[in-house]
């Protein structure tokens, strides 16, 4: 049914929303409503001043306070959600959170104090408050130490209050929405077959997940989508299949979730996850949308290269599988044909047959950690048979060209090569002039060649021989 009205709940209040644009942010509504404890600092989820807590599936399935960016996430993604902002923490008075800011001087100008409230209040009723809960949130006055004291206060605590309670009544499943709007149209579909029939309708449309990368393009270039449709809550798209030899990832499934659900079965995806931005990005991105997005400079892509990972695309004449190798085209662009959708990532977790070892990590170098995009990123895989000998090679890299890409002719040198120190020094050689990065602010082409080489070598110091 055609609609100009949603409604969403804040701070346990139903608001309708009746004509607004689809694509006013979150965090424009809060503020523009009344609602200005949520802060806009830099408007791209780096900060954490506008972080709000939002009831989704957590990784245990059950419903959960999730921290998120509202300044990333258009408005009409939260139809039928129910979300708390710093207003609502006090609403039944003092939290003991923010008891425990106050107590232990977490605060000083406050304007980044909500954001640290908001990520703290998910933890807390997630049953984790430590280091991890705080990513995502900077603070350019009081210092870390008096909010980590704050946080370590209300570390195991158990609580039982309203909000406890209305994790247990909450359905957090959602419903299929279409909003019409005289200039814009949003929906949110429930099945692949709703997907592909509305790409059928609207050609044009825009696609959108988890929106960390096209809530910047909302965000700060005020991009009005005519027609966006929301794939977060895809049936197909949120199922994760463990097989004996694959494991098999919706294309929709947050980040955060996938961290707490397939660790340590992937060493590599395991590192990379945890550089990959603050908490609050991760409850919002997704694997699919990380890959469709085609940067070169994507976090996951190196890891899914070095893995051998495949996608699965569908569209209303069937399905195929392509290997991740072959999906990237050029800058920004893949092998995704109009009204093509990916499903899932499958990615192997058997090593190459005859193989005694297994080495595999990744690497992500940028100036600010999680909270920054990479200078260049890498992932590497390599299997050893009993003499130390390397039987298979995978060598990944991000930032060092259009696209995400392996170093495929140091891959066939390092086959049959002892895993030695020799060996690297070989491969160092040729790595500093296999790629022609650009210079650009974040890093020279130089410096770039010779991250390229260097870590490398890292992975060797790591992962010597047995």
């Amino acid at each position: 049914m055609q609609n100009n009205t949603f409604s969403l709940i804040i701070n346990s209040q139903k608001v309708d929303i009746q004509d607004l644009s689809p694509t006013l942010t979150l965090l424009e509504y809060l503020r523009s409503s009344g609602r200005v404890g949520t802060k806009e600092g830099c408007g791209d989820g780096d900060c954490g001043a506008c972080t709000v807590a939002v009831v989704g599936q957590g990784a245990n399935g059950q419903p959960q306070y999730l921290a998120m960016n509202s300044c990333l996430i258009p408005l009409a993604m939260m139809a039928g959600r129910e979300i708390i902002t710093v207003e609502g923490v006090g609403k039944y008075g003092l939290h003991p959170l923010q008891e425990a800011m106050v107590s232990l001087g977490g605060s000083q100008c406050g304007y980044c104090t909500p954001g640290f409230i908001m990520s703290l209040f998910a933890a807390y009723y997630n049953g984790q408050v430590d280091d991890e809960s705080l990513e995502g949130n900077l603070c350019r006055c009081t210092g870390y130490l008096p909010i980590i004291k704050a946080a370590e206060a209300v570390n195991n605590s158990h609580p039982c209050d309203q909000f406890s309670h209305r994790l247990q009544q909450i359905n957090s499943q959602l419903n299929y929405i279409e909003y019409i709007t005289p200039c814009q149209q949003f929906f949110r579909p429930i099945q692949l077959s709703e997907v592909l029939y509305l790409l059928q309708q609207y050609p044009q449309a825009q696609l959108i997940a988890g929106g960390t990368d096209l809530g910047l393009e909302i965000s700060h270039h005020r991009q009005e989508f005519p027609t966006l449709i929301s794939l977060e809550s895809v049936t197909e798209l949120q199922q994760m299949h463990h097989n004996s030899d694959t494991v098999e990832i919706g294309a929709a499934i947050p980040l955060s979730y996938i961290q707490a659900q397939l660790r340590e079965i992937f060493p590599s995806l395991d590192e990379m996850l945890t550089w990959f931005a603050g908490k609050q990005i991760r409850n919002r991105a997704t694997i699919g949308g990380n890959i469709a997005t085609a940067s070169p400079i994507g976090d996951l892509a190196p890891v899914l290269l070095s893995l051998d990972a495949q996608i699965r695309l569908a569209s209303l004449t069937g399905e195929r599988i392509i290997s991740i190798n072959e999906f990237f085209k050029g800058y920004r662009q893949t092998q995704l044909q109009p009204q093509e959708v990916i499903i899932s990532i499958i990615m192997p977790k058997t090593i190459t047959q005859n193989a005694v070892t297994r080495f595999s990590q990744s690497y992500k170098v940028g100036k600010r950690g999680t909270d920054d995009i990479s200078i260049v990123s890498a992932a590497f895989t390599i299997d050893l048979d009993t003499n130390n000998t390397i039987i298979y090679a995978r060598l990944a890299y991000g930032g060092v060209a259009a696209i995400p890409l392996r170093a495929i002719e140091i891959e066939g040198m390092l086959i049959g090569k002892p895993w030695n120190l020799a060996t690297i020094q070989q491969a160092k050689i040729m790595l500093k002039n296999v790629f022609n990065p650009l210079t650009d602010l974040r890093g020279s082409a130089s410096y770039r060649k010779r991250l390229v080489a260097n870590l490398f070598e890292k992975f060797f110091l790591e992962f010597p021989p047995r």
